[in-house]
């Protein structure tokens, strides 16, 4: 009786085996014949008895399952997952087996999917569809993790997404890698634009020195990206309501690299973000010491004291800005607004005067004292429109002053000016 039993047992599992291989050649069969329908199912049918199969017919099964999913580029999100995984099992049973039959097919057609997937990610990136984009560029890095860069153009979309959990995973993901994005850029002068070119390899550069139209090459390292994941980091936490965790991001990031000016600014930032603009102040007054030609820096020491009221100081850090930067609109601009800030209390008065002779005596006063108010911010205005010539508050601002001076031809010269900018 033993005996019929061990047969019997011995019957079943040949039997299986059978089904194994038929179930397989049946995918195969399909695959070939791009029915990937009918190969998703025979290769569910054989899945159930995989587990007891050899490392060959293992080997085998996942090779067919990736190409079944992936249905030559046509798969869903899912399913090239599906077909992501299979394809790995596929190179990691081989290597253990010291076997590589499907390895290198594999490969091949995982360099497929890889350049398919980048290129749909890189097109929903364009159209705007960043949640696309994202979900995209992380599947691109989770099949190269070498290519981090994959990753943190996930972490940007997920942000412009406005997924901040996505984002948030990504970003403390690339900082747990210590990723900086810091790249060799080759670079060369331009001889008929004088204007310094980044070329996508060194051979490509010295090719341009030697064939004489660029000057002046250089191999330089791109701006690291660490301090913006920082930033982003602790926004992030700070958009969510934590605002410690956001500080100490930035704050153990700092003390990492005492010297990094984009990691100050960027805490000076999440205070600024937080409403702690005598932090943020002071944080902007130690990088004006680290970097005291920075036309940006004395710019926002201005934006704060003019927000505290304290218009003299504004007006001077406005004024070392421009002096730094002699083409820094927003500097100009708000010049132009500090000059304009008496007006409202001014009018206010004038509408209070009565019909006395004094009171007209008075009312004369200061109309003259008001458009002196705007002879004053005339300047600022016009130097903002040159070298922000679309600013149309400007524009207006301008138009409205002329008005109010009764500079006719000037006026109508800014309406039309207005005017155009409106219909753009």
């Amino acid at each position: 009786m033993k005996k019929q039993i061990i047969v019997a047992l011995a019957l079943l599992v040949s039997s299986f085996s059978f089904s194994q291989k038929d179930e397989l050649k049946d995918a195969e069969k399909a695959i070939k014949s791009g029915n990937y329908a009918d190969a998703k199912s025979a290769i569910k049918s054989a899945e159930a008895l995989i587990g007891s199969a050899d490392e060959k017919t293992k080997a085998k099964f996942y090779f067919l399952k990736g190409q079944a999913f992936y249905a030559n580029g046509t798969a869903t999100n899912d399913d090239v997952n599906v077909a992501i995984e299979s394809f790995d099992k596929v190179v990691e049973i081989e290597k253990k087996d010291g076997k590589s039959k499907y390895t290198d097919e594999v490969n091949e057609t995982k360099q497929l999917m890889l350049n398919s997937i980048l290129t749909k990610a890189n097109k929903a990136l364009e159209d705007k569809n960043y949640s696309a984009s994202a979900i995209g560029f992380e599947k691109a890095y989770r099949m190269s993790p070498k290519d981090t860069l994959y990753l943190y153009v996930a972490a940007s979309a997920a942000i412009n997404a406005q997924d901040y959990k996505t984002s948030l995973k990504h970003y403390e993901e690339l900082r747990s890698l210590g990723f900086t994005g810091q790249e060799m850029e080759y670079v060369a002068t331009n001889k008929e634009t004088n204007e310094v070119d980044v070329f996508d390899n060194k051979t490509m550069r010295d090719l341009s020195i030697k064939s004489g139209t660029h000057v002046a090459p250089k191999d330089k390292k791109s701006d690291s990206k660490a301090a913006e994941i920082i930033k982003n980091i602790a926004l992030i936490y700070i958009n969510n309501g934590e605002n410690e965790k956001g500080l100490l991001a930035i704050k153990e990031a700092r003390e990492s690299n005492p010297d990094d000016l984009s990691l100050l600014l960027s805490e000076a930032n999440v205070h600024l973000q937080m409403g702690n603009r005598d932090e943020f102040k002071k944080l902007i007054e130690v990088a004006t010491l680290k970097d005291p030609k920075n036309p940006e820096l004395q710019y926002n020491l201005g934006v704060v004291a003019a927000e505290a009221g304290d218009v003299e100081s504004a007006k001077k850090y406005y004024e070392k800005a421009i002096a730094l930067d002699p083409e820094y609109a927003d500097a100009y601009n708000n010049m132009a607004v500090l000059s304009l800030q008496g007006e409202q209390a001014i009018i206010e008065e004038m509408n209070k005067l009565g019909t006395s002779a004094a009171d007209n005596k008075k009312y004369d006063e200061l109309r003259e004292k008001r458009s002196q108010i705007y002879r004053d911010a005339i300047p600022y205005l016009e130097t903002t429109l040159k070298f922000r010539p679309k600013n149309i508050e400007a524009a207006k601002t301008l138009m409205n002053i002329y008005s109010a001076l009764g500079e006719t031809a000037k006026f109508k010269e800014m309406k039309a000016k207005v005017d155009a900018l409106q219909g753009e």
